[in-house]
């Protein structure tokens, strides 16, 4: 059996610090739809925090909430649709993400950081952030660019820029999932 052809009208990705959410929220108003963000899911469905979920039960736990939150937003919501920073190591949900279309926020370590902060809300950047922020940078780009249809860099357009920017796309069809379903 087949999964089930994904909903979502678009989907973003990219690193802790990107603009996701607050390009989600924006995006989806300029198009009219919600804004489902899956790290809210995955705390809403827990009762808890990442973070907590971290500490109590360890990141490989996280992931496995993070990939089932992931694929029931794909497949119930159909607006945007904001995925975690490290959503894309998941080879399922990479796979996933080929078929609807999606957007890689792309931002530079001296633009994420001070939109991060340095709080424990960030579990892998508690220690060294700018050394892991890099580390996971450099291991996730090629993931998030191999199920991106476009790459919008936010490091200096104001966020409703981002969003008519992404919008255009869309409404053009330059903006389609990398396979078909």
């Amino acid at each position: 059996m087949s999964a089930p052809t994904p909903r979502a009208r678009v989907v973003l990705v990219g690193p802790p610090g990107a603009g996701k959410t607050t390009v989600g929220h924006e995006l989806a108003r300029t198009l009219g739809v919600a804004l489902r963000d899956t790290d809210d899911d995955v705390e809403q469905s827990e009762g808890r925090t990442i973070s907590d979920i971290f500490i109590e039960d360890g990141e490989p736990h996280f992931r496995t909430l993070e990939r089932e939150a992931v694929a029931r937003a794909l497949a119930e919501h159909d607006g945007v649709v904001a995925l975690g920073g490290g959503a894309v190591e998941d080879p399922q949900t990479r796979e996933a993400l080929l078929r609807v279309p999606v957007v890689y926020l792309e931002v530079s370590m001296a633009k994420a950081l001070p939109r991060v902060g340095l709080s424990g809300a960030r579990p892998l950047l508690v220690e060294s952030p700018r050394r892991r922020w890099k580390a996971l940078l450099d291991a996730r780009r090629p993931l998030y660019e191999g199920v991106a249809g476009l790459v919008v860099n936010t490091d200096s357009e104001p966020v409703p820029r981002l969003a008519t920017l992404i919008a255009e796309a869309l409404e053009r069809g330059e903006l389609h999932p990398r396979e078909e379903a």
